[in-house]
């Protein structure tokens, strides 16, 4: 079920007409439906009943404070990679015994952050950060609960800046090195090692690299516990994919079903670690047409949305399709470049696409956006960041503000030898 469709010819947020919003909050703007949020949860929710598992919202995908609780109230725990994520999450009402801590750089001071917090779980990444954690867990005097996220060296099929589980990526301890890491672990007097964590990538749609990771770190588990390891959790990770174009990710269904058969009699408790598949589909980014441009090869459509507003277009090479926000009955096409205003050739949102012919002052909308959208949005060229709503049957608010001018402005300081502006 979409909770994005056309009604009497108006794109519609579930109950809610999408130009209604734009002529309250302006344009661009990000807009989230809660009714998708809730019903990429009951899947999760669905999945796991029978299970003993439990589900971490991976934040980093959206951490608008209002998703998070929205995941929270639902029974979600919180997958972070940041000590301000930490913040979110506890600003958002998710219990700290429900946070897991990943990341592959985390400071001594975000380490004792999230210990003096009291999260649950930190997903550990290396020797040398096993050594910093035991210290700073000495230093507060308590013990630490962690895993140790191993690389199980498995091709995700997915594209190469997301992919997270071969040798040659930065994150976990290669799998063939991981029993020196929990012999590591075992001997420092501040940690208490409970399970194994994994995470190989993000935007998968093909199942069989899990049952690959899933099968490697099993052996292992069976290993660890020869070598007098307790091994109580499995952190599985996220990484199931979503509807960009013509992609036909897995069932959550199906996935647990491949994860149970792989897990079966190893009397692990399972942690899921979701985030594109959570809020990916469920938020779209609305933008204004400010002109048309034709060219000799292509029109430029310029519209007043830009890559530092979704950058994934830029980044990724990725596709998000592209809709106009009042239905068009006519079948004739334009073909053309979807263009922001920033200075830079990479500034684009779509490229050679054949489109219903778009006119200044007209709305579109850009599908799949709710995942690594506003999160990765950024103020190039001193533009603001844009707001973030929330729909929820037939009733909106933002809950997220665009800045003015004058704020960022504001935030910023003088050195003192500077002379003062003269008014």
């Amino acid at each position: 079920m979409s909770f994005f469709a056309y009604k009497n010819g108006e794109m519609h947020a579930e109950g809610v007409a999408l130009a209604t919003i734009a002529a309250q909050v302006g344009t661009p703007f990000y807009c989230y439906s809660a009714a998708a949020l809730r019903a990429a949860w009951k899947e999760f929710a669905d999945g796991i009943k029978g299970m003993n598992a439990s589900v971490c919202y991976a934040m980093k995908a959206n951490s608008n404070l209002a998703v998070i609780r929205l995941f929270g109230e639902l029974g979600a725990g919180a997958d972070i990679v940041s000590a301000g994520e930490m913040r979110r999450a506890l600003a958002a009402g998710i219990p700290a015994k429900r946070i897991i801590y990943s990341g592959v750089g985390k400071k001594a001071s975000e380490l004792m952050a999230a210990l003096q917090a009291g999260v649950g779980q930190i997903n550990v990444e290396s020797s040398a950060e096993l050594e910093t954690l035991n210290a700073v867990a000495t230093q507060l005097g308590v013990t630490a609960d962690i895993t140790i996220r191993v690389n199980p060296d498995v091709d995700a099929g997915t594209h190469a800046k997301i992919t997270t589980g071969r040798k040659e990526n930065k994150f976990g301890i290669d799998i063939d090195l991981a029993r020196e890491a929990f012999a590591l672990a075992s001997r420092l007097p501040n940690l208490r090692v409970v399970g194994v964590a994994m995470h190989i990538g993000s935007q998968l749609t093909s199942l069989a690299p899990y049952r690959s990771a899933i099968a490697r770190v099993r052996a292992l588990i069976g290993q660890l516990r020869a070598d007098g390891h307790t091994i109580d959790r499995f952190d599985i990770g996220g990484g199931l994919g979503i509807v960009y174009a013509d992609e036909q990710p897995p069932s959550i269904a199906d996935f647990m079903a491949v994860v149970a058969k792989e897990t079966a009699g190893l009397g692990c408790e399972l942690t899921f670690e979701p985030g594109r598949r959570l809020v990916g589909e469920a938020g779209v980014l609305v933008s204004e047409v400010i002109l048309v441009k034709p060219g000799v090869s292509k029109t430029f459509v310029i519209v007043d949305a830009a890559m530092n507003d979704l950058i994934r277009p830029t980044l990724y090479e990725a596709w998000h399709d592209i809709l106009p926000v009042r239905e068009r009955q006519d079948t004739a096409t334009i073909h053309c470049d979807i263009v922001g205003p920033i200075c830079e050739s990479g500034d684009y949102l779509a490229q050679n696409r054949d489109l219903a012919p778009l006119a200044a002052g007209d709305l579109i909308m850009i599908r799949s956006a709710g995942a690594y959208g506003a999160v990765m949005a950024s103020a190039y060229n001193s533009r603001p960041l844009v707001p973030e709503v929330m729909v929820d049957g037939t009733r909106f608010a933002v809950t997220r503000p665009r800045l003015t001018i004058d704020e960022m402005i504001s935030a910023e300081r003088f050195p003192p030898w500077m002379e003062p502006i003269k008014s």
